[in-house]
């Protein structure tokens, strides 16, 4: 039984994609060169130039451009289409002032030719504002301009600056870039294992953390987006179709309509490939409770989705129920409705659990109004923002006393039980809860909230963390004069610490004193050390937990225990 796109993207090995389509005169009809014109011909290989003035019109069809008849501003406009569509294509990327991308997705544009190639490149770099490094060529030959195309490559695959890369078929097979998040295609493709292997440039999964170091904005890579200028999804050759089929229904409207029974394929694919996609971006905090209220991962209930929908496991069903005997119609279709039944259960008998991915997925998404057109009213400081400030910080102090009795960490900063200490699972705990909708808030929003309406009370510059929060409810609470930074506070008790140490004639030398501040620096972010912690970054760039032991012996837990106990919450 072959193994699909629909399931690869449902087990997590693929991502699923977008088809954005570019159509142009030109490109679906040809031209005509009238006669007349002085014309410019060129050679295809040493690219030189010459001006004839032609006597007939020169017809050329779609399919003779770019080989027999270059036309400039054909190219031009869809390299030009393909830069103001790309905010539409990726929603959630930061944009310029002109409205553009702050950061270009890594690009992979195929093109016809060598010659193809170049008109494209220095189009791309006029068009997108790209130096030499941004936009690139890369084929066979581009050696003989004195570059290297396989460190082009390894620049495209590992380093921000090269953000598009022009190929005819280099990079077509078995080359793995991964961070390429939209594959553009300016060349028609005759073979459907070619086309497929071209498109699986984009397919590729990657860690979140890989991928925003190439590309900063990016969440996650959950999709890519196939830009056909060309045509070739219009022909047989386009074999695998997006898993999403209904892009313009909600994805709360997606599990409303399987939860009242509806079992149509286009659903349940879409459903799959948002699960899917969820699945990439959701927090460790998050997908604990999602599997708790499902009893399986969000993975595993898109996989059976997918299965539940191919067309061979239905016959395999249906042919194992008849006895190995070759099932009819009817026995096909009842194999693939009791598959898709079984395979929407979780979804179709959990409201609890549609509900929960609907929360979770509206807090992980914004809406991008790209309809409604702004001016300017006035520029000036909001009357109301004291009004709204506290509106914020009444309503913390109204959640923390519905949910002290919930949520661990308000139980304990609340009634400080004897004994009990914060960890930062209670505080993650604590973070996730009010970043839920409709609330939304952050440690900053909540600090900025404080420095509208007690300024002369709030210290600590820099953003906030989520061991922010710590002071943030004690200072609700009362409990706390002034608001203080956590990073602040924890600073003031090591000195203090240290001046006690000092007074009871025990010192520490230069190479001792830096190592406790790294473990410092640990327990603002973490709350607690443990030996174990110093095996990790950063204390294993500087000698980890054999070094500690070297500069503090056989006192090294005692003082990690007094540490926690003195300078965390």
């Amino acid at each position: 039984m072959e193994y699909g796109h629909e399931q690869a993207v449902a087990d997590r090995v693929n991502v699923d994609f977008d088809v954005f389509r570019i159509r142009t005169e030109v490109s679906e009809t040809g031209g005509t060169v009238q006669a007349g014109f002085v014309t410019e011909f060129r050679d295809r290989e040493t690219r030189e130039q010459r001006f004839e003035q032609i006597d007939e019109d020169i017809d050329y069809t779609a399919a003779q451009l770019d080989r027999k008849v270059v036309t400039p501003d054909q190219i031009r406009t869809v390299v030009r289409t393909l830069r103001d569509s790309m905010p539409e294509m990726f929603p959630d990327r930061k944009l310029r002032d002109d409205g553009r991308l702050e950061h270009i997705p890594k690009t992979l544009m195929f093109a016809k030719t060598d010659s193809h190639a170049d008109d494209i490149v220095q189009i791309v770099r006029e068009e997108f504002g790209l130096g030499n490094l941004g936009a690139v060529k890369i084929t066979y030959t581009t050696r003989l301009s004195g570059h290297n195309p396989e460190e082009l490559l390894q620049s495209f695959r590992t380093s921000y600056p090269t953000r598009i890369a022009v190929t005819v078929d280099m990079i077509a097979t078995g080359t793995d870039v991964k961070p390429i998040e939209c594959v553009v295609f300016m060349r028609m493709v005759r073979s459907r294992n070619f086309f497929e292997q071209m498109k699986g440039r984009g397919v590729r999964v990657m860690p979140a953390g890989d991928l925003q170091i190439v590309t900063p904005d990016a969440h996650a890579k959950e999709k890519f987006v196939l830009v056909d200028a060309v045509g070739v999804t219009d022909t047989g050759l386009h074999d695998t179709v997006p898993l999403e089929r209904k892009p313009g229904v909600g994805f709360d409207r997606l599990l409303n309509l399987i939860g009242l029974g509806d079992t149509s394929e286009d659903v349940i694919s879409s459903a799959a490939s948002r699960l899917a996609r969820l699945d990439k971006r959701i927090t460790h905090a998050d997908r604990s409770e999602v599997e708790e209220i499902a009893g399986m991962s969000l993975g595993e209930i898109a996989s059976r989705m997918v299965d539940a929908l191919n067309p061979d496991r239905h016959y395999a069903e249906a042919q194992a129920a008849a006895g190995g005997e070759e099932p009819d119609e009817a026995q096909i279709a009842a194999a693939r409705k009791q598959m898709v039944k079984q395979a929407v259960q979780p979804l179709a008998g959990n409201p609890k659990l549609r509900e929960k991915l609907i929360e979770v997925r509206r807090s992980y998404e914004q809406i991008i109004d790209t309809a409604t057109k702004d001016q300017v009213i006035s520029g000036e400081f909001s009357r109301d923002a004291t009004d709204r400030a506290r509106s914020t910080v009444e309503s913390f102090r109204q959640f923390i006393e519905e949910h002290r009795d919930e949520i661990n960490a308000l139980d304990i900063l609340y009634r400080q039980p004897y004994g009990s200490r914060l960890t930062y699972t209670d505080i993650k705990e604590l973070a996730n809860a009010i970043g839920r909708p409709p609330r939304a808030w952050t440690p900053d929003v909540l600090w900025r909230a404080y420095e509208v309406l007690d300024a002369s009370k709030v210290r600590g510059s820099g953003p906030r963390v989520n061991t922010d929060l710590v002071s943030l409810v004690r200072y609700a609470l009362g409990a706390s004069d002034e608001l203080v930074a956590y990073s602040d506070l924890v600073d003031e008790r090591f000195e203090a610490w240290l001046t006690q140490q000092a007074n009871l004639g025990r010192t520490f030398d230069n190479d001792q004193l830096a190592y406790l501040r790294l473990i410092k620096d640990h327990l603002v972010a973490n709350l607690s050390v443990i030996p174990t912690d110093l095996m990790e970054a950063p204390f294993s760039t500087h000698g980890g937990l054999g070094r500690a032991n070297q500069l503090f012996g056989p006192n090294l837990e005692d003082i990690l225990t007094e540490l926690t106990q003195e300078l965390a919450a």
